[in-house]
């Protein structure tokens, strides 16, 4: 068997176009469940802060909801990457979606029942759907050289559009369902997320074989066991380490600023007089800008370089923090182009930090150590949720966006610094 196994191996280092055809098919089927998660992903953004809004009576709580999901996906995402490391990608992400649906589901019986006590654990457990979604970036790179990388997540992000480009759209749509069964119009989106979720979940549970981890294992295995070099494995630590750090700092400060702006919006549109159509239309954009470009990024990180695009995702997210703190309330505009840059500033940080993480990572704990990274991120956006409220009650929605857009600046001194220092240390080690 072990023989069996280790000339399958071979097979795959011999044969690059045996490898390669594994890889597409595992982006294809990637890819599918995307579309759907991101479907997923529209209740919780679009509707989140206005259903605790609605049952709560008051703003300073509203970003109540956006902190559980982020918080339930910070549990979520060391769950479902220490599952995917043990069992494979296959398990680990299918249960993640499953369980978020499951998440979406209690949601609904809350608003029917007008439960807050239920709403806040099934808020938490709906976070697992939105780790999963962002986990299942990783498992388009398994397979993928380092060339390949920022393409590979650019593309699994791009399909991830079509859902969360129509959720935030279909928010009127799902509210008049909701209505037309018995259930509250704000839980409608959640309907449509608990569906998504699951459908993502028994996509990859069914069609994601063999596992891309599981064979990116063997093949490191297998190659480490022809190639001994200890020079280069001290070499590789001394990067690691840093790329670990420049990856999480970059991923982390991006998630606080939009989910901070992103989070008060549909408040912010509501206190001025816009309804739920105009506020899908914004969240729409801003979701859109959010995955859309990703294809492109991908390429521009893996032609021009992960320091380079870090860099445009701290003077994006400036503009964007800008232009949303002096746009008129009432320009529709403005605001869809202030909240596109958002998307589009947060889009450039995760893949070029993604792409810094999965340089950094080897197969055999890669899945572990991406899911404890995903969970800081998850928790700079509860951070972000929680924070937003409060600073659009006791100050203002423009103070929030200045203050989100002055954040991001932090990102150009930290990674000019790290890769500077990086690149020091490695030059010591060798």
């Amino acid at each position: 068997m072990l023989a069996k196994e280790q000339s399958s191996v071979e097979s795959f280092i011999d044969s690059p176009e045996s490898l390669k055809k594994i890889y597409k098919r595992v982006l294809f089927v990637v890819c599918l469940s995307q579309i759907f998660g991101g479907a997923g992903l529209a209740a919780g953004v679009t509707v989140g802060a206005l259903l605790a809004q609605q049952m709560l009576g008051t703003d300073a709580y509203a970003g109540i909801p956006t902190a559980l999901i982020t918080l339930g996906s910070a549990g979520a995402a060391i769950t479902v990457g220490r599952i995917s490391q043990r069992y494979g990608r296959r398990t680990g992400l299918a249960t993640g979606f499953i369980v978020g649906g499951i998440g979406a589901i209690g949601v609904i019986i809350a608003a029917m029942i007008n439960s807050v006590i239920l709403l806040f654990p099934s808020l938490l457990i709906y976070g697992s759907g939105t780790a999963t979604n962002l986990q299942a970036r990783y498992a388009g790179t398994d397979l993928a050289n380092k060339k390949q990388r920022a393409t590979a997540i650019s593309i699994t992000m791009v399909m991830t559009t079509f859902g969360a480009v129509a959720g935030p759209n279909l928010v009127e749509i799902m509210g008049k369902f909701a209505l037309h069964i018995g259930v509250p119009s704000l839980a409608g989106p959640f309907i449509l997320s608990a569906t998504a979720f699951i459908l993502a979940g028994i996509v990859l549970f069914i069609m994601l074989r063999p596992d891309p981890l599981d064979i990116a294992k063997k093949i490191a295995v297998y190659k480490q066991e022809k190639e001994n070099g200890n020079k280069a494995d001290t070499v590789n630590i001394v990067r690691n380490k840093s790329g670990l750090m420049v990856g999480a700092t970059v991923m982390v400060l991006t998630q606080i600023v939009m989910v901070a702006i992103m989070t008060m919006t549909p408040v912010h549109m509501k206190h001025h007089g816009h309804g739920l159509s105009e506020v899908g239309i914004v969240i729409g954009f801003h979701v859109g800008s959010m995955y859309l470009p990703s294809l492109v990024t991908g390429l521009l990180v893996d032609k021009i370089g992960r320091t380079a695009m870090s860099i445009a995702s701290g003077i994006t997210l400036l503009f964007a923090g800008l232009l949303a703190a002096l746009a008129p309330s009432d320009s529709m505009v403005l605001l869809v182009v202030a909240l596109s840059l958002l998307g589009l500033g947060w889009n450039f940080g995760l893949i070029s930090g993604t792409a810094q993480i999965v340089d950094s990572t080897e197969p055999s704990t890669r899945a572990k150590i991406q899911g404890t990274l995903d969970v800081f991120i998850a928790l700079a956006g509860a951070s972000g949720g929680v924070l937003s409220g409060m600073v659009v009650a006791n100050a203002s929605y423009a103070a929030l966006s200045l203050s989100g857009g002055l954040l991001s600046l932090l990102l150009l001194p930290i990674v000019i610094w790290s890769r500077r220092g990086r690149y020091n240390r490695v030059s010591e080690k060798i």
